[in-house]
């Protein structure tokens, strides 16, 4: 990608490799809840992982002007952490959710990978973008 996407270009993108990446996440987490009879915060877990997978091959190929300054292993390195920290939100918000606010696990989802979502933008446009 070259370096004068705007940051209107990189929300749009964002959101659809979000969308995309949601709907692995949302799907793998079901599937792995409804058939597989895992807990769904195991579930929730393990759906998330297989996101960020997704999501971090397609935010240095497309969204992101990543710099080049770092190797792409210190690249992907960055981006788990952030991500560990995004799953980390995503699972204490789910747990309240869920347990303590009683809300169906499904819609819960939605709402943790909202916010998760802007925590992520933010978080990969500093770190990633930036070579910090």
């Amino acid at each position: 990608m070259d370096n004068k996407t705007t940051l209107m270009q990189q929300i749009i993108r964002f959101a659809f490799v979000g969308g995309g990446a949601f709907v692995i996440d949302y799907g793998v987490m079901i599937f792995l809840t409804e058939v597989g009879g895992l807990n769904y915060l195991i579930s929730s877990a393990i759906s998330f992982t297989v996101s960020v997978i997704f999501n971090y091959i397609m935010s240095v190929k497309w969204v992101f002007n990543v710099s080049g300054e770092r190797s792409q292993t210190q690249d992907f390195a960055v981006f788990i952490v952030l991500s560990v920290i995004g799953l980390g939100i995503n699972s204490l918000i789910m747990w309240i959710a869920v347990d303590k606010f009683h809300i169906f696990y499904m819609i819960s989802k939605i709402g943790a990978t909202a916010i998760v979502m802007v925590y992520n933008f933010i978080t990969r446009k500093i770190f990633l973008e930036n070579g910090k």
